[in-house]
């Protein structure tokens, strides 16, 4: 099942969502995060064709602006997909819907929200207001495990931030390949492995992403990615904040020539340190001793030369 992104209304994103397909899952994941942004997330439903512009060549603009005005929310239509496959007349089935709906619910912040969508499941699938309200009561309620309160060290936090800012690095670096693939694609690959990146999902991103653009797969990149990890989640979730507003990052030559410069520095650096290490130790002849010397040297000159 594939989600189609229309046009943004006001603070409204209108999606067109197939019937069939691969990816009902990642797409619904994707949604989940752009609602968590703030965005009002509605589902276009369509009967009569496959896809918005097949419908209006049909039935004409007048009558897909109805559809628009009738777009559900985005848990009016989770309600629906977990019906899909049950059957209320059977109680098993019956039981898994509610605490499903329960489960959804639950992720609604606003009580008033969650008010107006209980009233409605309720009357659509024919189940009491007091059973869902029980279900929401019990997964509310658990009582959490005791809580170890410790003081975190200022070089763990001090890590952390460091690690962080190398990950937003990393977001930039993909962010710019997906969205101007042939401008940057040969500069950075020559310059950023895949093991140069510190997130395992940042790493699966950049190694896809290579070896599409390697065979000139540039067209529809991002509904590749999305494709090849729909069953990954820590992917898709990625990939839908990088693909985001936040993310569409202009690529210009200055701001790639920054980020490979801070790569070959960081590689530089590493391999200094090490030859500073290796000078340390006691079994070493003079001719290492002279070999190590010199390679200092040429990385110095060529940190000076990258400044």
């Amino acid at each position: 099942m594939q989600g189609r992104l229309l046009r943004k209304y006001s603070e409204k994103i209108i999606i067109s969502y197939d019937s069939d397909g691969a990816g009902q899952a990642a797409t619904l994941r994707g949604l989940d995060i752009l609602t968590n942004m703030g965005c009002d997330v509605r589902i276009l439903q369509m009967e009569g064709a496959k896809d918005p512009d097949e419908y209006v060549i049909k039935y004409g603009n007048g009558r897909f602006k109805l559809l628009i005005n009738d777009a559900i929310s985005l848990v009016q239509f989770k309600a629906k997909v977990l019906k899909k496959d049950l059957d209320l007349q059977n109680t098993n089935d019956k039981i898994k819907f509610l605490k499903e709906i329960a489960k959804l619910l639950t992720s609604v912040s606003s009580k008033i929200e969650q008010e107006i969508y209980l009233t409605d499941i309720s009357k659509e699938y024919g189940i009491s207001k007091e059973a869902i309200y029980a279900e929401i009561n019990k997964m509310t309620n658990k009582v959490a495990g005791p809580k170890i309160l410790s003081r975190t060290p200022t070089i763990r936090v001090q890590k952390e931030e460091v690690e962080k800012k190398l990950i937003e690095r990393e977001k930039a670096i993909i962010a710019m390949l997906i969205n101007e693939q042939e401008k940057g694609y040969n500069q950075i690959k020559q310059d950023v492995t895949i093991d140069d990146l510190k997130s395992e999902t940042n790493k699966k991103i950049l190694k896809k992403l290579y070896e599409e653009l390697e065979k000139g797969n540039s067209n529809n990149i991002s509904n590749t990615l999305m494709n090849f990890f729909a069953e990954d989640e820590e992917v898709i979730s990625r990939l839908t904040e990088l693909l985001s507003e936040e993310y569409q990052t202009n690529n210009d030559q200055k701001l790639i020539d920054n980020i490979v410069k801070t790569y070959k520095k960081e590689k530089l650096n590493m391999r200094k340190q090490e030859l500073i290490e290796m000078q340390k130790r006691t079994d070493l002849t003079q001719a290492e001793i002279a070999s190590i010397d010199k390679e200092i040297q040429d990385l110095i000159l060529k940190l000076i030369k990258i400044k």
